[in-house]
């Protein structure tokens, strides 16, 4: 096996409770397979889809599928790779655990911050989102209080136990997926003129200035949007590594991905364009494309229902994504990239700390939209995590890639999950990243998401030196990655230093 350069370990030799926590006990009660099942299936299914899709679709046309579909390969792609890498470490840090092994405590220290920012600035869309959407059904309510209140719902559901996040997003998944579901018949039925008083509206793929009406360039800038709707999938990977069997759920989310891309995403879009000219499809200001075809199949209520489910759609990431920022956190913590008192997990496995933290963060966001509008803090919080999708990616591609190339034949012989093609893959997925990001920069809105996320990673980087004291410590003192360390000792080996 190939061995962790901070430890001399072999990357499997730590047992199952400590390679996948890091040190820390793992919950008595961890997730079952039908809760990393629908995790998986549910992961991607967002606002995004629900509504932010009309925009691509007006934009692109038809071929809006296409943006979605290479999109997809290229998150499937770096799905591949961390699933190889987490089939043989399960890790709650997945890709920055990884990171730290295969390139160093530096990678690791930055793609693990980025990635918690991001699903900060996530918590707190979402929760501003969400109280609006509950303001318009309830004027009485004050949109602030509304989001509020859903921070502090979900904040509790993640405190309670690992088991009462996973029961959560089981349900709140499995809303999404009926939904899409139920939508994918009907929308063919429909199509096909199968469904009562329909007409077969295939035609509606070319008829209404073909089928790619505005050049292949815009698909391609449409990727660079597609590819953040997408990001989410790795949640799945994390929650695996918390399950009751690891292996299993780490290789079911990594080889499904691609067909959940090409079922939810892809084959909505083509629902969409198949029974709406793409230029009579109405802005999501308006309506949002799905209420808009539930109301053609005649629904009754269509779009109360799709109002509801969008609704669950955003409290879903809500949920999942304190989830993610919380073990992020905490596996930050037990590298000591982190403050160590946030590894500390309660009797049922929780990091309550890093809960706490990680929703105190999406607070601040929040309030700071609703108190202070004008400042530009909340706009400059969700522009700067427009790259975080990127460099993780990119992360984890060459992670897998040196940590492949490290490996035997023997030892690549026996992986449980492997990249094909390797290493022209990564080559693939890192060329692909660098050509998203040209085309973010030839757009106002893509220069600014650029420009701010480096300046987040900019000021990331400018604590490194203090964290990089801090692990010197930690090893002066002997104390192993993945365990806390005792204040005592800490300041003992800093004394003899």
């Amino acid at each position: 096996m190939a061995t962790d350069p901070t430890t001399d370990r072999p990357l499997g030799s730590r047992g199952d409770a400590a390679a996948v926590a890091g040190g820390e006990p793992l919950p008595t009660k961890r997730l079952r397979t039908r809760h990393v099942t629908m995790i998986t299936l549910g992961g991607i299914i967002g606002a995004s889809l629900f509504v932010g899709s009309a925009n691509i679709i007006r934009e692109t046309g038809p071929a809006a599928m296409l943006s979605y579909l290479i999109g997809g390969l290229l998150v499937f792609l770096a799905m591949r790779m961390l699933g190889e890498m987490a089939a043989a470490r399960p890790a709650v840090g997945s890709f920055m655990e990884y990171a730290r092994v295969g390139l160093g405590d530096w990678a690791a220290y930055v793609v693990g911050w980025l990635y918690w920012y991001f699903w900060v600035g996530v918590i707190a869309y979402e929760a501003v989102v969400g109280g609006g959407m509950v303001h318009a059904w309830f004027p009485a309510i004050p949109a602030w209080l509304a989001s509020l209140v859903l921070l502090a719902i979900f904040v509790t559901t993640n405190l309670i136990s690992l088991r009462s996040f996973g029961e959560t997003e089981f349900w709140l998944a499995s809303i999404k997926v009926v939904a899409i579901v139920v939508f994918l018949v009907a929308g063919v039925l429909f199509a096909l003129g199968l469904w009562p008083g329909a007409t077969m509206s295939v035609g509606n793929l070319w008829e209404h200035g073909g089928f790619m009406p505005n050049g292949f360039g815009v698909v391609l800038t449409s990727v660079a949007l597609v590819l953040f709707s997408y990001f989410g999938t790795e949640i799945a990977v994390m929650a695996a590594a918390e399950s009751e069997d690891p292996a299993k759920g780490i290789k079911q989310a990594a080889k499904t991905v691609i067909w959940r891309v090409m079922l939810f995403y892809v084959g909505a879009i083509l629902v969409i364009v198949t029974v709406v000219p793409w230029d009579e499809l109405p802005s999501p200001d308006v309506i949002a494309p799905f209420s808009y075809v539930f109301d053609l199949f005649g629904v009754p209520g269509a779009e109360t229902i799709m109002q509801l489910v969008i609704f669950t759609a955003v409290i879903s990431v809500l949920n999942s994504g304190t989830y993610s920022a919380s073990r992020m956190f905490a596996a930050l913590a037990e590298q000591g990239l982190a403050p160590r008192a946030v590894a500390k997990r309660s009797r049922r496995g929780v990091p309550v700390l890093a809960v706490v933290a990680s929703t105190i963060g999406g607070l601040v966001a929040t309030l700071v939209n609703f108190l202070a509008p004008s400042s530009g803090i909340y706009e400059f919080i969700m522009n700067s995590t427009g790259l975080v999708a990127l460099f993780v990616y990119v992360f984890i591609a060459v992670t897998q890639w040196r940590l492949r190339s490290r490996m035997t034949a023997e030892e690549r012989e026996g992986l449980q999950l492997k990249v094909w093609l390797f290493p022209w893959l990564n080559v693939v997925l890192i060329a692909a990243a660098i050509g998203i990001v040209g085309i973010m920069l030839l757009s106002d809105s893509g220069r600014v998401q650029v420009l701010t996320s480096v300046i987040a990673a900019g000021a990331l980087v400018l604590f490194w030196p203090l964290v990089r004291r801090g692990l010197q410590r930690r090893r002066a003192a002997g104390i192993p990655d993945g365990e806390r360390v005792p204040v005592e000792a800490a300041e003992s080996a800093a004394e003899q230093r």
